[in-house]
């Protein structure tokens, strides 16, 4: 499996390290909806709910000591900065998204990734032992992907494109796509088609051993 590719080469094809082998084909190619992938990995709502919390209670511990404009103005800069911080957080989403390249091909599923330090990782179907699918509202989920016992792969790299909390065996997954379901079901057909293949591996011809 290959993890890494020289970050500042040309890609030959779009989320893809070099040209796929004969007999390789892309199914699909997206990419994560950057709204969902702000709001499920980055735990935007979460965010936003803890400074609005602390801002209510600013405004209550004071309200029976000032008047309730004093109170405001008190808790308003918890406001102030829950809105950088969201809007942070919206950024790096939208950062993350646009830098990330899913590719599913008759073969393999391919994930380029990372913003700051770009890797691919290779995934041929024959390593993959299951993929589960998070389905949410709107139709966006994501695929994870229960990797071969021998395949080991390291969270943070691999973050946020991982199943959330599954550190001690990261499960690298197509975080937030839109159409969850149908690429779901594109990729188990392919992945079946693939595995259920014959693999005929060719091998040096061995000298005849002379009678002796």
């Amino acid at each position: 499996m290959s993890h890494d590719h020289d970050d500042f080469a040309a890609e030959p094809v779009k989320g893809l390290p070099e040209r796929p082998p004969e007999g390789e084909h892309i199914l699909w190619q997206g990419r994560p909806n950057w709204w969902a992938l702000a709001r499920e990995s980055l735990n935007l709502t979460w965010v936003a709910g803890y400074f609005v919390a602390l801002a209510g209670w600013r405004y209550l511990t004071l309200m029976d000591q000032v008047s309730a404009a004093s109170a405001f103005r008190a808790s308003f800069p918890f406001i102030i900065l829950g809105g950088i911080v969201c809007a942070i957080l919206l950024v790096v989403g939208a950062v993350q998204a646009r830098a990330t390249v899913y590719t599913i091909t008759n073969r393999r599923v391919a994930m380029r990734i990372g913003a700051a330090l770009t890797v691919t990782l290779n995934l041929p179907f024959t390593q993959i032992r299951n993929a589960d699918l998070d389905l949410r509202r709107g139709g966006t989920g994501t695929i994870a992907l229960d990797l071969m016992g021998d395949t080991r792969l390291s969270y943070l790299v691999c973050w946020p494109h991982v199943r959330p909390w599954a550190i001690r065996r990261t499960q690298p997954a197509l975080r937030c796509i839109p159409e969850a379901e149908t690429v779901a079901r594109l990729l188990a057909e392919a992945a079946e088609a693939r595995v259920a293949t014959p693999q005929v591996e060719r091998r040096p011809a061995t000298a005849p051993v002379a009678a002796e």
